[in-house]
């Protein structure tokens, strides 16, 4: 990702998209943050890049939120994260997998911008009404991802465990695996049904058809690379062979190009 230094900020409009009554997908620029409002406060998952703080605030509160009182980190990278400091010096509580905490560590985060409550496995929020699960989802796109489930309104956000209509970023150096992102698809199609709504880490709002077709899609890529990867081909084999190609004009132009997706997936598939 580039250096947030070298990106420019102040063009940026936050959207606040309607997801079901009084939660929301705000979009940025960064991932896609989920906006739960209500009696008990204003939540929200993930937080985009620290100088567009002030504007995820001021979306809050122009569809009746108020001051954050937690920020639910989806996992540790900074265009879902880099808000977390400035939120937690307003005094939100920041709430991430034990392995946030331990990449952020390891980045040189501001202290506050490190999780304050982390969880190993699993932990539920009882707030604005609604019961709201947060699941680890091991080795997906990296070791510390959380799928949240808000279990009465049949909505997930699930961070860049999914990328809708796009191919998905397979950090192998934070121990991501593509199989893991495959695993937490088909985990959130055995919840889902036709009316549920799913947040993406990145695209727009999605259906469970939506969420079908990725994970139908990257089995189907992952069962031709392997075969590949059993005839002895190399990494550059791989990418040359163009099993992707159907689907490099659309999923293939965003974050991942059709030379960067193979390669990860190759590294992936090939350290298991």
């Amino acid at each position: 990702m580039p250096a947030m230094a070298q990106q420019d900020f102040s063009d940026v409009q936050i959207e606040a998209v309607p997801v079901v009554e009084d939660l929301y997908m705000l979009v940025g620029q960064g991932g896609n943050i989920g906006l739960s409002i209500g009696d008990d406060g204003t939540f929200i998952i993930d937080d985009q890049f620290a100088p567009l703080s002030d504007k995820i605030q001021a979306a809050a509160r122009e569809v009746g939120g108020g001051d954050i009182d937690y920020v639910i980190n989806t996992h540790w990278h900074g265009d879902h994260t880099g808000g977390n400091a400035n939120f937690a010096n307003a005094g939100a509580v920041i709430v991430a997998h034990n392995n946030v905490r331990v990449r952020l560590l390891g980045d040189d985060a501001d202290t506050a911008a490190l999780p304050v409550v982390t969880f190993p496995d699993r932990i539920s929020f009882h707030w604005n009404g609604n019961d709201v699960n947060l699941i680890h989802a091991p080795f997906a796109h990296t070791d510390g991802d959380t799928i949240i489930h808000f279990t009465n309104l049949n909505v997930f956000h699930m961070g860049d465990t999914f990328f809708n209509g796009a191919y998905p970023f397979i950090d192998v150096d934070s121990e991501g695996s593509f199989d893991g992102i495959i695993r937490a698809g088909e985990s959130v199609l055995a919840r889902a049904n036709s009316q549920t709504r799913i947040i993406p880490g990145h695209g727009s709002l999605a259906s469970r058809a939506d969420l079908e077709n990725y994970v139908n899609v990257l089995t189907t890529i992952r069962s031709r690379f392997q075969s590949l990867i059993d005839e002895g081909r190399s990494e550059d084999q791989v990418v040359a062979a163009g099993v992707t190609s159907e689907w490099d004009s659309t999923w293939g132009a965003r974050f991942m190009n059709p030379e960067q997706f193979p390669r990860l997936a190759y590294q992936s598939l090939t350290s298991q």
